[in-house]
């Protein structure tokens, strides 16, 4: 049982770096914020300004 809900953790901490849940959590606490709309949106922005200067493949 404890070996099923160490898979659990961790396909659960997967998503929630595929889903940028946890981008969005180390985010707010950077900042000091609490989770709102404006708190989403300028990470929002933030995450778009990051993945605009990445170097793209081919």
């Amino acid at each position: 049982m404890m070996h099923l809900r160490k898979m659990v953790d961790i396909v659960l901490a997967a998503l929630r770096e595929i889903f940028d849940e946890s981008a969005y959590r180390r985010f707010l606490e950077r900042r000091q914020a609490v989770s709102s709309r404006k708190a989403y949106a300028e990470f929002m922005r933030e995450h778009e300004l990051l993945r605009a200067r990445r170097p793209r493949c081919c």
